[in-house]
């Protein structure tokens, strides 16, 4: 099967391009055998030089209309009965050219095994419906020139038929399989898609709106008021992104709430740097994820992190270093302004790690799963989710009393530690 793309870029399995090609190849090879055989046999022949006439034509239309049967595109209705039309010329036409006599004792037309072609392009075009109809067509035809249904065009008719309606069948499967796994791949991507949205959201607005609702609670008067109206806002757009995604998808944005440990509510948006909508983002070649993360370094937060540069590919190192501001607005939200975090950074030869554990009082067992079930998805979506999309893991372990751990694993793209050294010493030496 060869692959295609489709609309969007979204990559389509093409079952039938083979199987046009393969027809493209028979058609010639058919062609040659027949005219090879009718080379043999022509001396036998009553009007040979009328056989040469139509075996020359037939030539030139086999060779004229070989771009026809590439494609189902190109392959036309209108084509289709032109080509049954010159098989079944050629099979009228051998009564003809020959005796009677030996028409009837014969097993062979001018065009041969050539005519099967034509069948075939019917049920690689149409499904097995359009080959029954064909090879029905080329049946009738056959005993018609013969002027009887003998042993030798019965084997002939019936092997044609099994054969073009089998493959058919095995075509409209085909299609109906590939419409599936395309459909499949637009809600995957799709899916996807709303995943990043919904990061998006949860990253930025729910917290800004969550935040406006506490901080009014806290000042009161007319900021409570205001309050109030950014929560009645984010529940409202909660419902709104979760009505308009699928199942379990679009929830993610309604990460975070209520002071839920896996929604990952902060005092303020994350926007964290390299994120997607900070500024750097977008830069070419790969990222330092040193720089990115030792951003949030500060008198509570320790980064701890190798001495030479840790290399990744731009989309990944944003993705990174946003999962790690989630994790460190966790650790502010649930352990409290006065916890400490500390951020460790390991390169290894194919995966880059990093841990962010905090000193907070950790996450009561089986909280996780159950804000999940609630439609709570912040660590689900703004860390688990940001790793499973590079193809990477986010492990979360939290014991009462004892803190939080988060540790993130991304695979490397081979290539990048040399990639980010000619880079460095392209600066340096500019």
């Amino acid at each position: 099967m060869n692959g295609v793309v489709g609309k969007g870029g979204i990559s389509r399995i093409s079952v039938e391009r083979p199987l046009w090609r393969a027809l493209t190849a028979f058609r010639v090879l058919a062609l040659c055998y027949a005219i090879a055989r009718y080379c043999h046999t022509c001396g036998k022949y009553a009007h040979p030089l009328g056989g040469w006439l139509y075996l020359g034509a037939l030539a030139l239309w086999t060779l004229a209309t070989l771009r026809r049967t590439g494609s189902a595109l190109r392959c036309t209705k209108g084509f289709l009965l032109a080509e049954l039309a010159v098989a079944l010329t050629g099979i009228l036409l051998t009564d003809a050219l020959d005796t009677h006599a030996r028409v009837v004792a014969g097993d062979n037309t001018l065009p041969s095994i050539w005519t099967a072609g034509a069948v075939l392009a019917f049920a690689i075009k149409g499904g097995w419906r359009w080959a029954a109809g064909a090879s029905a067509v080329i049946g009738v035809s056959n005993v018609v020139e013969r002027g009887a249904l003998t042993g030798g065009n019965v084997h002939s008719i019936v092997l044609l038929f099994f054969v073009s309606t089998g493959i058919g069948y095995v075509v409209e499967v085909a299609r109906g399989s590939e419409a599936a796994l395309a459909r499949a791949l637009r809600v995957d991507a799709a899916t996807r898609e709303r995943e990043r949205l919904a990061r998006d959201i949860h990253d930025s607005v729910l917290q800004v709106l969550a935040m406006v609702q506490r901080r009014g609670g806290e000042i009161g008067g007319e900021a409570a008021e205001l309050g109030r109206l950014a929560g009645e806002q984010e529940a409202a757009l909660r419902a709104l992104v979760r009505g308009a995604g699928a199942p379990g998808v679009a929830v993610a944005a309604a990460g975070g709430h209520g002071g839920d440990p896996a929604g990952g509510l902060a005092t303020g948006p994350v926007n964290a740097p390299g994120g997607a909508s900070d500024p750097d983002h977008g830069p070419q070649g790969p990222r330092d994820l040193r720089e990115l993360i030792g951003r949030h370094a500060g008198p509570k937060v320790t980064v701890a992190a190798p001495a030479d540069p840790v290399p990744l590919e731009p989309r990944t190192a944003a993705e990174v270093a946003a999962a790690v501001g989630a994790a460190l607005d966790n650790v502010t939200r649930h352990a409290g302004p006065g916890a400490r975090a500390w951020i460790l950074v390991e390169d290894e030869p194919d995966a880059v790690l990093v841990s962010v554990r905090d000193d907070g009082p950790g996450i009561p067992a089986g909280r996780l799963a159950d804000a999940a079930a609630e439609g709570r998805l912040g660590v689900a979506q703004s860390i688990r989710g940001r790793l499973r999309d590079l193809g990477g893991t986010a492990e979360v372990v939290s014991v009462p009393g004892q803190g939080t751990e988060v540790e993130l694993r991304v695979p490397r793209r081979p290539g990048a530690h040399d990639a980010v050294r000619r880079h460095d010493r392209r600066e340096r030496t500019s």
